[in-house]
């Protein structure tokens, strides 16, 4: 995977993680490219066609699910990881549906990222949890799921939910509940 003449695009919000993954990577002997939104991010998969990018689940202005097929649509062999701090079972099997080759929670460093890259298969020697999800981390899940199914849309989200919208938005600003 690591070609000199790999183009990598990095494509989050977070300036911050940007420029460390940025540098790793780089470091790594990748050309990369960094965009902060949707736009960005399809102008330059258009202008340089990046073999590998890394895609935020959840960009300021959008989502980085509906953006997947609008990369790959431009760059169809492009292998994507999708990263996220806020994962779920169901954006995590949508992913890999809409073409991603792999799906990694945040913080994730460049060896984790890389190696998930490279993954042609699934790992049979993957960890079972021992114990089912708590009732919570279900919650969070289905919350999650039904985000996605309205296109992050809040309203529309709270409504499915059958509940308040100002509570749905204080359940999403906490982290994601542990298993």
């Amino acid at each position: 995977m690591q070609d000199t003449d790999s183009r990598l695009l990095i494509i989050d919000d977070d300036e911050m993680f940007c420029h460390v993954l940025s540098r790793a990577l780089t470091r790594r002997g990748f050309e990369v490219l960094v965009a902060h939104d949707a736009d960005q991010a399809l102008s330059f998969a258009r202008q340089h066609q990046p073999q590998i990018a890394t895609l935020d689940l959840k960009l300021e202005h959008s989502s980085g699910l509906k953006l997947l097929p609008e990369l790959l649509d431009i760059v169809p062999n492009c292998r994507v990881v999708v990263l996220t701090g806020y994962s779920s079972i169901a954006t995590a099997v949508e992913a890999i549906k809409l073409g991603a080759v792999n799906y990694l929670c945040k913080p994730a460093d460049a060896d984790e990222i890389l190696t998930a890259l490279d993954r042609e298969t699934g790992d049979p020697d993957a960890e079972v949890a021992d114990s089912p999800p708590s009732i919570n981390r279900v919650a969070w899940e289905h919350i999650q799921k039904v985000l996605q199914e309205h296109d992050g849309n809040i309203s529309a989200t709270a409504r499915a939910l059958g509940m308040h919208r100002r509570t749905l938005q204080r359940k999403l600003q906490k982290r994601p509940v542990r298993r």
